[in-house]
Order: C-alpha cells, then structure tokens, then sequence
C-alpha cells in the first residue's frame, strides 16, 4: 500500500523518559506505515535544553509558528530534585509555558471518551471541555526569597517615567516574593478563541474567575470577556440557543458537580491547569485527555496533558515491561495530522487521522486497555490487560482492518 504524502512539515517536539519512549513506538506501529511522514524535529529532552541553555525550546515555538502546526511529547518541567538529577546548571522554566507565551493562544482539553469507562462524578453525561489562558500568569512570574525583615513593594515606572507604587507587606521574618502579570491584548485572545470555540462546537460557555478577591487582575478578565461577548457574540449564541454564563471559580466548581457537562469551561492560567486534571481524572484518566493551543493567529500546537510518567521509565529502564497509557499522545499525533490535512487540504490525511483514532477506540470497546483502564471499568465487562507495546500493536491490527 503507498504511504499518504505530505505537503508540508508538522513541527515534532520530541520530550522526555518514558512518554519519550512511547512517542517513537507510536511513530513506529501507528504512523510511519501508512504516512510518508515529514516533520522539523525538535529534542525538548531536558539534557538537550541543558545542552542549548533552552533555546532549543525558543526555536520549536518559532518553528510552530512558521509551520502553523505542531505536535509535542510530555516534558519535564524540574525542580530542585530534577536540577540534582539531571545535573543541570539551573532550574530551567516550562517549555509548555515558554511555547505559549511565544504562541500566545488558549488551550482546549477534553476528556477520551468510551463506554465501559464511567466517570467518576455519576451525572456526568456529556465531555467537560476545559478552555484554559495560556499566558502569563504565574507560569512567567518573577519570584524569590525574602531572608529577612524588609518592605515589598509592587513598583510600575510608565513610559513617561513617573513610578506607581504600591506597598505589598512590610515583612517581619522570611518569606517569599511573587510578581505575576497579564495583558489587555493576550486576554482579548484568550476571550475570542474562547466564544468562536463555543459557537463552532455549539457548547454553552462558562467563565470564571475570583474577582471579589482580586479586583484589578482577575475583575479585568470578567470585564473584558463581557465586554467581548456583548459587542461580538450575544446575538450569535442567542440564536444558537447556546450561553455565556459568568460565575467566581469556587461557585463554578460547585456548579460543575452539580451539572451533566455538555459545556466550555473557561479558567486563566493555572485554574485551567488543575482543573483540567480534575475534570481528566474524574472521566477516568489523565491519558485519556486530547489538548490543543490554539493561537489568535491560526497557529496549533497538539500534546499529551499528562507528564512523562517518571516511575513507569525508571521501571522501563530496568528492562521490565510497562503498561502505559498512550491514548492521549496518540490523540495528540492524530490532531496535528488532521489539522495538517485539513489546511493543506490532504483528505486521505485527515481520514487516516480519523481511522487512527477510531481503531484506538474500538480497541478499548474491545476490552483490550492499559492497566490504569482496566481497573475502571464497569463491572460484568470483559477486559484484557496488556502492556504498552501490545496495545499498541492491538491498535494496529484495528487499523490495518479500516485501511
């Protein structure tokens, strides 16, 4: 059978320990059989950030907007246990969160559905998608410690160079210092991929934030998201018979419990951060979680929401057998594959993306999973725990049958 052909390269950011490992065996079983794949390699490997002093990082986000579309292996994000680990020269930052700012867009996670998986929360009926700000906030914060008595202070020099001042605490003992910000513009974005989403998915929006509490940085988001839904929008979800519904976040996780999902769910930053693991979780796990930045000016960047599953590596790199959960790197594989087709306009792309997916999912109607689906299945279903290679090999003989 001839390979589909490629027009244009997808930018592959490749990541760390043992979905690192899957990525190549997805490529191998899944992908490079049926697609004379082209892609820009990028090794976001932590020795190959520590290597270039992360401007390898910076140069995949240029590339992905040169591109319009990537897709990207989890990464590590270290810590100090990490820095002593991987004996880097300094705690390098995110690279999901150095991708963002260059690509300044929103991303949108939504739960892999199937039938034998229930969700958690029992009057869950319809996905949860999380549409999360994927700017600023405290994943470019500036931060360190205070060792000692002292005045903070919050200090804005304009351009004219008057200063504004503000006192943050006068401290007394050791504690710690945080500066976050956001922009006007960013926000906006952020609000416009949020109702065009809403309208072109037909889902209700909600949005919340805290602004009772944070009246200038979280009342800007509430005021510029109503601002843009009344001057752009209402009269559209109106006629759709679709929402826009505004609430604080503490009330929007009540009312999420409470709900049959069905809707958008609206969060800055780092709200969107767990609340997309909460609501991946409650659906049934973090590897069953498609995720998407889209930017204000077309460009995509498809990954797996989970991280690099660091216990299943060192296991694997004892020679045992690991049965980890692909489906979220596979959806990532298959989302920037039909996004390529589609803008490339490359239908045999775009349906080899929708075979690829169909074959994962009847795979698990099957009742052939990973270990972390077979313990949540309902109960009378017959289910066949395998190992990652295997699943992915049983995907494959599904996916030989739709081609």
């Amino acid at each position: 059978m001839s390979k589909i052909q490629m027009k244009t390269p997808l930018v592959e950011m490749d990541g760390d320990e043992m979905t690192r490992i899957l990525w190549q065996q997805i490529k191998d079983e899944l992908i490079l059989p049926f697609v004379d794949l082209k892609t820009e390699y990028y090794d976001l490997g932590l020795p190959e950030r520590e290597r270039t002093k992360d401007a390898v990082t910076m140069e995949a986000a240029l590339a992905n907007k040169k591109y319009g579309v990537a897709v990207k292996c989890a990464t590590i994000t270290p810590n100090k246990q990490r820095v002593e680990e991987y004996n880097l020269s300094e705690m390098w930052k995110s690279p999901n969160g150095t991708i963002r700012a260059v690509l300044d867009g929103t991303v949108f996670r939504a739960p892999i559905l199937i039938d034998s998986v229930k969700p958690a929360v029992r009057n869950w009926k319809k996905p949860i998608t999380i549409a999360r700000h994927a700017y600023g906030d405290v994943y470019k914060a500036s931060e360190f410690r205070i060792e000692g008595e002292g005045k903070a202070e919050l200090v804005f020099t304009d351009k004219a160079g008057k200063e504004h001042r503000q006192t943050i605490y006068d401290f007394e003992c050791p504690g710690v210092l945080q500066g976050q910000y956001n922009k006007d513009t960013s926000i906006r974005a952020f609000a416009h991929s949020c109702f065009k989403y809403a309208i072109d998915t037909k889902q209700s929006l909600w949005f919340s934030t805290k602004d009772t509490i944070s009246k200038q940085y979280d009342q800007t988001f509430k005021l510029i998201f109503e601002e843009i839904y009344n001057e752009c929008y209402k009269e559209t979800f109106e006629q759709m018979g679709i929402e826009y519904f505004y609430t604080l976040i503490d009330d929007a996780v009540a009312r999420v419990i409470r709900s049959e999902g069905g809707f958008i769910w609206a969060c800055k930053n780092y709200d969107g951060d767990v609340m997309s693991d909460m609501v991946s979780t409650a659906f049934g796990s973090l590897a069953m979680m498609t995720s998407v930045l889209v930017s204000p000016d077309g460009n995509y960047e498809y990954e797996a929401a989970h991280g690099t599953v660091t216990r299943h590596y060192y296991r694997y790199l004892k020679g045992e057998v690991t049965s980890t959960n692909p489906m979220a790197t596979i959806f990532a594989w298959t989302g920037a594959l039909r996004k390529r087709g589609e803008l490339d306009e490359l239908p045999e792309l775009v349906a080899f993306a929708d075979k690829l997916e169909k074959a994962c999912i009847d795979t698990l109607n099957d009742g052939i999973m990973t270990k972390d689906l077979a313990g949540l299945v309902e109960e009378g279903t017959k289910v066949t725990s395998v190992n990652s290679v295997e699943f992915l090999k049983a995907i494959r003989a599904h996916m030989s049958c739709e081609c």
